[in-house]
């Protein structure tokens, strides 16, 4: 029988996943001073957006911070992640928009997560685009509506610490919307060679939301997603994102996973359905990262 080799792939990737466990477990996140908005985008479909919203969001709630999540995509994925009910009669972000109703009636706590909550979407919002054409500030009812839910909050004593929303993979209206409430950008990036064109045309239409409609948004973090160490591509574009963005590029990185893929058919985040599998351990990692950056941006802008 030959011995045990430790420096094959499969064992670094248990050895990683061991360490993460240890180092992780139990772990809470400081929360922030006032609320963090951020957006999370990419023009191009398929990077891992919903998912890497939802599985954020549940990673930051377990860790002790209270997450608001705001689907903004027709399709309703992260709604269903969340395990939260999404047909055309549930209320949702479409009466937010387009009816200029409250968030506070719209949202829906997660059954799997306290601290959780999220504003659904519904097919409706498919139609939104267009009706949102005609109506007044169209590019601003989303910004306006996630304040005033941030200060209903904070009257009550409930510090709300993160909204995070999630964008349709497209530069219409409601991406628009997203942008101007945000003033974050969170960016999934696939380990892939397309993600880097589609990169350069994402930073020229924020560069233009900044000019136009919502000076303070910049982009904060930046994730690389869909992650194999076994293959040259994903090192190389992970590489080139690093020596682009090297202070936004979190350390850590999500792998491709099984479990990520199959915990949405159970209506549940990965770190619910399988909270020990390499694909929860990297998500926690990514967001514990998340706060603790921002928590030292603050300290370091405080001091300035």
């Amino acid at each position: 029988m030959p011995g045990a080799d430790w420096n094959t792939p499969l064992a670094q990737a248990v050895a990683e996943d061991a360490r993460k466990r240890i180092t992780l477990s139990g772990r809470s996140v400081p929360r922030p001073e006032r609320t963090r908005v951020l957006t999370v985008a990419n023009q191009k479909g398929g990077v891992g957006k919903t998912t890497t919203t939802v599985n954020i969001a549940a990673a930051l709630a377990q860790a002790g911070s209270t997450v608001l999540v705001i689907d903004l995509d027709p399709q309703g994925n992260a709604s269903t992640a969340l395990g939260i009910d999404h047909h055309s009669e549930v209320p949702s972000v479409y009466d937010v928009l387009v009816d200029g109703h409250d968030l506070a009636e719209v949202v829906q706590p997660c059954p799997d997560l306290p601290g959780l909550v999220c504003a659904p979407a519904t097919i409706d919002l498919a139609g939104a685009e267009i009706e949102l054409v005609s109506l007044v500030a169209r590019e601003t009812r989303l910004q306006k509506a996630v304040a005033a839910y941030v200060e209903q909050r904070t009257a009550t004593g409930e510090q709300l610490d993160y909204v995070i929303v999630d964008c349709p993979p497209s530069l219409g209206l409601l991406t628009v919307n997203a942008f101007v409430a945000a003033t974050e950008v969170f960016i999934p990036i696939q380990c892939e060679y397309y993600a880097l064109e589609g990169l350069s045309q994402l930073l020229k239409n924020i560069e233009l939301i900044r000019s136009h409609l919502n000076p303070a948004l910049h982009v904060s973090t930046i994730l690389l997603t869909m992650y194999d160490g076994r293959t040259r591509l994903s090192a190389q574009v992970a590489d080139e994102v690093r020596e682009h963005f090297s202070a936004q590029t979190l350390r850590a990185t999500v792998p491709r996973s099984v479990r990520i893929s199959e915990a949405p058919s159970h209506g549940q985040t990965v770190m619910t359905y399988d909270p020990n599998s390499s694909g929860a351990l990297s998500y926690l990692e990514a967001a514990v990262e998340l706060a603790e950056r921002g928590a030292a941006r603050a300290t370091t802008e405080e001091s300035a």
